[in-house]
């Protein structure tokens, strides 16, 4: 029989376990604030990514499906366009959104796996510091809401194996359908799911219903871009076959597994990772996860993926290691552990210190913008593109009225055509004419245009495919940033019809640029 004194005394415990919960909460909240704040602050100083225009570009043409990507990011994209307009802070927010989410999640994890305070505090800002997690807050890519997806569907898993109720398995389908139409890679984190429930005591779910039940969530939410799929011959798995051989002859794929220490993670957290995944082998009760992580690992390793594609497995792995760092600690004397802990955030810091200044658009002007645009090619791709437009603009503001009645501006690449999708309107310019990725499926002009304006293209390539060329522009920016735009192909045309007519340009490039 339970004395009320013992009934109180668990009450008292549960109450400072909540008070002390709420508490925590508020910590990693204000931990994933901070990083959203610095990223609010900073998201303005450059332009947009020629991926964003893109999306942007896309957004404007919805569809269950694009060639290069499944259809949710551009759908939240228009959400974006119609909320905030060309506002990159604004467009950039959702971005920002998914990774203080999972930097809020990812401390929630490290509670989950039995985690105190200072695990927590570890695991958040180990995931909130790393490169990739980091860059996702800076722009608006599918990578974003992607890392996301990796991340709580570790949540669930391990909030499945931790309490043992089946109905966790509606949450990871979910989650899983989500990811499917956002980036194709995830089948292979999923292929680690479905080992990990295999090959662990976690087999024993295969029985239940709710397991099912989740699987026909994901293969619902997954349906309407599967059914686009099949109508379109599965044009998005040729196009990333083709990406995947491009990227592997142009050395993209080299430096794999040192990207998983420098790119996927923050290098100060390497010991927490490692530990971690030492820590979830040796756990029966979590052992599941283990093969989460390895299966998408050694999968992009041995198919000599690109670096940052795993990244998603590793907060899991930080929360589980900065877990049991912590209570390596606790069981040294209080001198040894202040020594530790001191030492290892003040390295943890430089390094973050280091990573913010190449990843983050920190400054406008000055040494730290000129060492950032040295060193990461993506901020370099910000550059330009208004420039592009306007002088684009200006040349077809040149022409014979007659002329600018029947023009067209035909590009050479997804972020010209993007640039003069989104960015043109403020000009008047006409809709771009592209055959890359989904611009394909929009079509060739109708009535045919007179007088192209053509970007993205050599003058050699130019004259195969129009009449009466002449040189009119140049691409680039004021500054001179190296980046596709300036050191490709600069030059910028105006030309006469085509010599083969349209359909035929169209039948020759079936393979969506």
């Amino acid at each position: 029989m339970v004395q009320p004194s013992d009934a109180l005394s668990v009450e008292s415990g549960q109450t400072a376990q909540r008070s002390g919960h709420r508490n925590d909460n508020l910590i990693l909240l204000a931990i994933a604030a901070a990083v959203a704040l610095l990223h609010l602050l900073t998201n303005n100083r450059y332009g947009f990514h020629r991926d964003e225009l893109q999306f942007l570009s896309d957004a404007q043409h919805l569809d269950w499906g694009f060639v290069a990507y499944p259809p949710f990011t551009p759908f939240i994209e228009r959400i974006g366009l119609s909320a905030f307009g060309l506002s990159m802070v604004g467009l950039r927010l959702f971005s920002v959104i998914a990774q203080a989410v999972a930097v809020f999640v990812s401390g929630l994890m490290a509670r989950e796996l039995s985690g105190n305070r200072l695990a927590q505090i570890a695991a958040a800002l180990a995931v909130a510091f790393s490169p990739v997690p980091l860059f996702s807050g800076t722009e608006f890519q599918y990578t974003s809401f992607d890392f996301l997806w990796w991340v709580l569907i570790a949540y669930f898993t391990i909030r499945l194996l931790r309490s043992e109720n089946p109905r966790w398995w509606l949450a990871i389908g979910a989650t899983i359908g989500l990811g499917l139409l956002t980036k194709y890679a995830i089948v292979f984190y999923v292929a680690g799911v479905i080992i990990g429930l295999i090959l662990t005591s976690a087999r024993r779910y295969l029985r239940s219903p709710w397991l099912w039940a989740g699987v026909a969530l994901a293969l619902i939410f997954f349906l309407p871009n599967f059914v686009w799929l099949l109508h379109h011959n599965f044009v998005s798995y040729h196009f990333l076959q083709h990406i995947h051989a491009r990227d592997v002859a142009n050395g993209r794929a080299n430096g794999y597994w040192k990207d998983q220490f420098l790119l996927c993670t923050n290098l100060a957290a390497a010991p927490l990772w490692i530990a971690g995944l030492a820590g979830f082998v040796r756990s029966r009760r979590f052992r599941m996860l283990t093969f989460m992580a390895i299966t998408p690992i050694a999968f992009f390793g041995l198919a000599q993926g690109r670096g940052y594609y795993s990244a998603g497995v590793y907060p899991m792995l930080m929360a589980m290691g900065a877990v049991l760092a912590e209570r390596w600690l606790v069981a040294l004397p209080r001198w040894g552990r202040r020594a530790i802990e001191v030492a290892y955030f003040a390295s943890f810091a430089a390094v973050s210190a280091y990573i913010c200044a190449i990843i983050l658009p920190l400054a406008s002007s000055g040494p730290l913008r000129a060492f950032a645009l040295s060193q990461n090619g993506d901020l370099r791709e910000e550059i330009g593109w208004q420039e592009l437009v306007r002088t684009v603009a200006q040349i077809r503001d040149s022409l014979p009225p007659d002329q600018q009645a029947h023009l067209g501006i035909a590009t050479g690449n997804y972020g010209e055509y993007g640039a003069v999708d989104v960015l043109g309107h403020a000009y008047g310019l006409p809709e771009p004419i592209g055959t890359t990725n989904s611009e394909w499926l929009r079509g060739y002009p109708q009535p045919s245009p007179t007088t192209i304006v053509v970007l993205g293209n050599s003058a050699e390539r130019v004259n195969q495919l129009f009449t009466g060329c002449r040189l009119a522009g140049h691409n680039g920016n004021a500054e001179r940033i190296p980046n596709e735009e300036l050191t490709a192909h600069p030059d910028i045309f105006v030309c006469g019809p085509p010599r083969i007519p349209w359909p035929e340009i169209w039948a020759e490039h079936q393979d969506f640029g």
